[in-house]
């Protein structure tokens, strides 16, 4: 069954319409993550500083996506309003698109113009009228999609999308490097025309998708009333607060990372452009898993084990500098890229799955925009801080040395050494303290200790190499378990109890033995 392309919203969606739904969900988050991966992230921080920006225009650059986010207020009340939110996000993110496709112009304007400036306003109005499209589109979604099963699917979906983000990206980044006529300005333009011509399709797939007709709940309130709800709720209050800290954590340094790597560490448009795609193929490569643990277990015990690995790779950054060899050092990077990039995408599916979960099914608009408002201002404060602070930093080291001195003479050995980006990993590190001891706050259910989330995870991941590895049946060869069930299976019921018995003693103690004690909150389930 094919889905008609309609804007208007349908009294009813059968299965039959929400399976060609999801489909082309998947279509469209494909689409849309070359669109970003085309005009967003690294390539529009290189094309910033190809035009001559600083850290406060990349920090503003960075800011403009999470201050735009103030769009939903107006969004909220239009959607309530006009119940047709397909109507609404659509439209919009044509418009968008279309300013995309405008910004293939700016590499070819005159020196003398202010080009950074007209860059920073076509962000601006990008940002502001995919905020207000998002405010529909999270609203229409969170009616549209069952709860069971929300992990996988997203986890299918964002896999889609970060393998065709990270190929744009690599190939944007050879394109820069290698650029057609050998003018970089020729790659930046062909990269801005690409990602527009895929926000188009991008749109094609989303209005195929169906939206079922909002409930009425009456003569919709005030603003300030709606968006008083979400914060009234007390462990929905608690998943704010640490989706606000999260933003603020990790929008201190983040944004910079590519700055880092250009400009203090020398690294070319291709090697950057590689190290995130590192980044995410290990974020796709294991979304899959943390899908599953998230529908088995909860999102709250994923966070528990997620966050901490990313703040330590955080604060593994500062260290990377350390090595005088190149390939040390790149090996270095690319493992903590790596690492980070399996951590945040278990970060970002629980925290979304978290949102949709806490919310009321009925008033998801305001709910979910609150998270939006909540996450604008603590990501928005916290690129324009990170860049203050990295230009007040450009000029200043802190080092600790460990001086060694014997007859033979004196020799220093710098142990620890933050110089300007540094000071900005650090000081996420830090925060992210505060973050996971909010997280141990919320409630969502059952609770789960951070070992089993480490077995499980194991588990799923063992599984997945099994499917994978060309020596696979290595793996199930080594003790052929589907021997025992089916000996079992010609037993007497007496004797096959008897068997079985030391069997799940066995497995019960090796992988899922109950935790004594508790540890940050949580605690251990059979």
């Amino acid at each position: 069954m094919t889905a008609r392309v309609t804007l208007r919203p349908q009294s009813a969606v059968d299965a039959a319409q929400l399976a060609d739904g999801k489909r082309a969900l998947v279509q469209d988050a494909a689409w849309a993550s070359v669109t970003g991966a085309l005009s967003g992230g690294v390539v529009l921080v290189a094309f910033a500083l190809s035009l001559g920006a600083g850290p406060l225009t990349i920090g503003l650059l960075a800011a403009i996506p999470f201050l735009a986010q103030a769009a939903q207020l107006p969004a909220i009340l239009l959607t309530e309003r006009l119940r047709e939110r397909k109507r609404i996000g659509v439209p919009l993110l044509m418009v968008a698109r279309s300013l995309i496709m405008l910004l293939a112009l700016l590499p070819f304007l005159p020196v003398q113009w202010p080009r950074l400036a007209v860059l920073v306003a076509f962000q601006l109005g990008i940002s502001l009228l995919g905020s207000m499209a998002a405010c529909a589109i999270n609203s229409w979604f969170h009616q549209l999609l069952p709860a069971e099963g929300l992990g996988a699917f997203f986890a299918k979906r964002l896999i889609v999308a970060s393998v065709l983000a990270c190929a744009g990206t690599l190939g944007v980044g050879l394109l820069v490097d290698h650029p057609p006529l050998g003018d970089a300005r020729v790659a930046y333009a062909l990269a801005f025309v690409g990602a527009a011509l895929a926000g188009y399709a991008s749109c094609y797939f989303l209005a195929r998708t169906p939206e079922p007709r909002m409930p009425d709940h009456g003569t919709p309130g005030s603003l300030i009333a709606m968006l008083r709800r979400p914060f009234h709720d007390p462990n929905f209050r608690r998943l704010l607060t640490v989706l606000g800290a999260w933003n603020l954590a990790t929008n201190l340094a983040a944004p910079f990372l590519t700055v880092y790597l250009i400009q203090q560490l020398g690294y070319g448009l291709t090697t950057v452009t590689a190290l995130w795609v590192a980044s995410q193929l290990a974020n796709a490569l294991t979304l899959y898993i943390w899908g599953r643990l998230s529908d088995r277990l909860s999102n709250k015990a994923i966070l528990a084990v997620a966050l901490p690995t990313y703040f330590l790779c955080t604060l593994g950054l500062v260290f990377s500098d350390m090595s005088a060899r190149y390939d040390v050092q790149l090996t270095l990077i690319c493992l903590l890229h790596v690492v980070m990039g399996a951590a945040s995408g278990g970060i970002g599916l629980a925290t979304g799955n978290l949102g949709l979960k806490l919310a009321p099914r009925d008033q998801g608009t305001a709910y979910l925009a609150a998270i939006g408002l909540v996450s604008a201002a603590a990501g928005g404060v916290a690129p324009i801080a990170g860049g203050a602070l990295a230009q007040a930093f450009s000029a200043n080291e802190l080092s600790v040395i460990v001086r060694w001195v014997s007859l033979a003479g004196t020799s220093d050995v710098s142990v620890v050494r933050f110089a300007h980006w540094e000071f900005l990993f650090a000081l996420s590190a830090m925060l992210g303290i505060y973050v996971m001891h909010a997280l141990s706050r919320i409630q969502e259910g059952d609770e789960y200790s951070e070992r089993r989330v480490i077995q499980e995870l194991g588990l799923e991941a063992l599984r997945t190499v099994n499917h994978l590895s060309s020596i696979g049946g290595v793996l199930g060869g080594v003790f052929p378990f589907e021997r025992i069930s089916q000996g079992l299976a010609k037993l007497p019921r007496r004797r096959r109890v008897m068997v079985h018995r030391p069997v799940q003693q066995l497995a019960r103690r090796l992988f899922f033995r109950r935790r004594t004690g508790t540890r940050g909150g949580s605690r251990g389930r059979p």
